[in-house]
Parts: C-alpha cells; structure tokens; sequence
C-alpha cells in the first residue's frame, strides 16, 4: 500500500485551559521545591531555553518567514507570527534605544496567567511566566543571536502591563555553527 504523495504532517492541539492550568501546577510545584524565588526564576527559563531551542525548528518549518535583516524586523516576526501561532496573542513592540538593539513587548493578555488571580504569598519577586524569557532566549540563539531576555514590568506584581524585554546582545559567530563539509 502507497502513501498519497502531498500529505501535510497533522499538528495535535492540547486545549489551552490544560496547558495553562498544567503550568499553573509547574509552577506551585517549583515554589514547593525551591525556598527562593530566584531559584524558581532560573529553572523556569532553564526550561523555556530548552524548549526554545527545538520550538525554533518547528516555527521555520510552519511560519515560512524569510531571512530577517534588522532586529526590529526579528522583534515583529517574534511578536506578530511566533506569539500568534504558540499563544494565540500579538504583542506590541516598541523600540526602547537608538541603537535599534533593544526592544519591549507588550502583552495586553497573557494566557499564561489567565487562572492567576496574584502571586503566592512571600513570592514577591517570583517570575511566574519566566519560561517565556527563556524560550525567546533559545530560539534565537538557535539562529545566531545572542539576547538578555527578562520580564521588565507584569500584572501580577501590580504593574498596569506585562512587558518583556529583549535585548540583542551580538550576533553569533556563525563560522562556528557551520557543519564541516
């Protein structure tokens, strides 16, 4: 029996009230494991780069975008397509410097956050969505860019915003990633 020719790969949705309600578990899981908040800060992007590093494959192989040649154009590729297509949100991006090197996310909706009525208490300087940070961080070191990603302002701690920061650092030195022929 033959396989038909042009079949497209079949992408599994979860519902998004179980992912986010499975955070929320990670999340008390790690305040009831670590004693400081920078401890639980840390793994959580520890987690979000390694996920950051393998969702990068998967965002060029269905987005389809071209090469980027400006780190603002990058910043709206993260926010206008990658956002979109893993969150379900579109954050807006606002430059921060004249360098064109750092730049803020918006976030009117986290969906990571939606159950989250506050922080634990004693948790003050808890990153509850640190994983994002960290998943942002990876995937561009994935494609050769090396950035500070870090919660700026959040809804949780009393701000009137979430903002994530994302400063491009360097880009990497591609010689060293290229396969040896």
């Amino acid at each position: 029996m033959s396989r038909p020719a042009h079949r497209r790969p079949e992408y599994h949705k979860i519902n998004k009230d179980l992912f986010v309600l499975t955070y929320g578990a990670l999340v008390a899981q790690l305040c009831k494991d670590y004693e400081k908040d920078e401890d639980v800060n840390k793994y959580l992007d520890k987690m979000g780069y390694g996920i950051g590093t393998r969702l990068v494959e998967d965002f060029l192989a269905r987005s389809c975008v071209g090469r980027c040649h400006s780190y603002s154009e990058i910043t709206d590729i993260i926010a206008q397509v990658a956002f979109k297509m893993y969150l379900g949100i579109t954050p807006s991006v606002i430059c921060n410097n004249s360098s064109r090197n750092e730049f803020s996310l918006i976030l009117d909706k986290n969906p990571l956050v939606e159950f989250v009525e506050e922080l634990p208490a004693g948790r003050s300087s808890l990153c509850y969505c640190n994983l994002l940070c960290g998943i942002i961080r990876g995937a561009l070191e994935m494609v050769h860019l090396a950035a500070d990603v870090t919660f700026l302002q959040d809804r949780l701690k009393g701000d009137s915003v979430t903002e994530i920061g994302i400063t491009f650092l360097k880009k990497l030195d591609e010689k060293k990633y290229r396969r040896k022929k």
